[in-house]
């Protein structure tokens, strides 16, 4: 693996039941993608392109044609322990995005737009996929840990606070290169997934490495919970706390 760029991970032997040369390789690749980047794109993932891509455009549409009027229409109700629904970065904010926030369906917490039409019903549908995507990769993680398949999967069981987030970052000025800065993730595992105009880039041994949109493909960011294992990994494959 190169320093230019990070691995890529093609899950198609984990959909069947006869490629078991194929499902090594990818845990391998995976394993050692945690352990040295913390990061890795996945192909055939099982996320139908065309949903991904619906997704985006109706993303687009949302942030970028409707005012502000409309997308407030949105807006967390009071009292919601995370903003789920629309919000903005405040002015002071040095992370310069809009974005548009939910729980798993059917969550009382959630907000949806009414516009543009079927949006929701996008949201609703690829969030169930990555649902689904994040039980395989959870199951892999733990086996790459020296863990039983399901460990991660019981770790983290209570499933509704699970959340997407659809972002929309203003166009750089002049006086101020606009996104969103360094940080690292607090989770278990993070899906992204970027439109042409791209921008995401992972830090490794104090250099940056951009991930270029691949059609597709969906970025897997291993968050700071199975980070830390990782790391203990890295020493002593097999000592975990």
């Amino acid at each position: 693996m190169g320093d230019s760029c990070i691995p890529t991970v093609d899950l198609s032997p984990c959909f069947r039941e006869d490629d078991e040369d194929g499902l090594k390789k990818a845990k391998e690749i995976i394993g050692q993608a945690c352990s040295e980047y913390g990061f890795f794109q996945v192909v055939n993932h099982g996320v139908p392109l065309g949903l991904m891509t619906r997704a985006i455009e109706l993303s687009k549409t949302f942030f970028e044609t409707l005012p502000i009027e409309e997308k407030l229409k949105c807006a967390p109700n009071s009292g919601a322990p995370l903003p789920a629904g629309y919000n903005r970065q405040p002015d002071q904010s040095p992370d310069k995005n809009e974005y548009l926030l939910m729980f798993p369906p059917g969550s009382n917490l959630n907000v949806y737009p009414q516009n543009p039409p079927h949006f929701r019903e996008v949201l609703e549908q690829i969030f169930a996929y990555f649902t689904r995507l994040g039980v395989l990769i959870e199951s892999i993680l733990s086996q790459c840990l020296g863990l039983p398949s399901t460990f991660l999967k019981e770790f983290n069981g209570d499933r509704s606070w699970d959340f997407m987030a659809a972002l929309h970052y203003f166009p750089a000025t002049e006086a101020e290169n606009n996104g969103i800065t360094e940080h690292e993730d607090g989770n278990c595992i993070t899906f992204v997934f970027q439109d042409e105009a791209g921008g995401l880039e992972v830090r490794r041994n104090g250099k940056w490495i951009p991930v270029i949109p691949t059609r597709g493909s969906l970025v897997v960011n291993v968050g700071d919970v199975i980070q830390v294992h990782f790391s203990i990994s890295s020493f002593h494959f097999d000592v975990y706390d």
